[in-house]
């Protein structure tokens, strides 16, 4: 099943998100399992960071609840809100994904 996991920012949180980077980083490397795809949201500039958007493959949204609480940035403080939202795949081209 695939969830969308959408993670927003605290206001003025940037020295936080560069700090909790590396272990957020390690992270996710051992979610590669997991994980369909994965990325900073960003304001339209593309040059600050707002939150994380995550797609997940796992059985249950328990599944997904966990992998959005081991997440360092979420444990370290960095999000205001987290989003755990079943989705169905409805449209699939990973190919459009290539160029962006």
């Amino acid at each position: 099943m695939l969830y969308a996991v959408y993670c927003v920012d605290k206001p003025n949180a940037a020295a936080l998100r560069a700090e909790l980077r590396p272990p957020h980083q390690d992270y996710l490397k051992t979610q590669e399992g997991i994980i369909v795809v994965a990325g900073a949201t960003q304001t339209d500039d593309g040059e600050t960071a707002t939150g994380s958007m995550f797609i997940v493959n796992v059985d249950s949204r328990a599944e997904a609840e966990a992998f959005a609480k081991g997440d360092p940035f979420n444990s370290g403080g960095l999000f205001e809100n987290v989003v755990v939202t079943r989705m169905r795949k409805g449209h699939w081209h990973p190919e459009n994904g290539d160029s962006a």
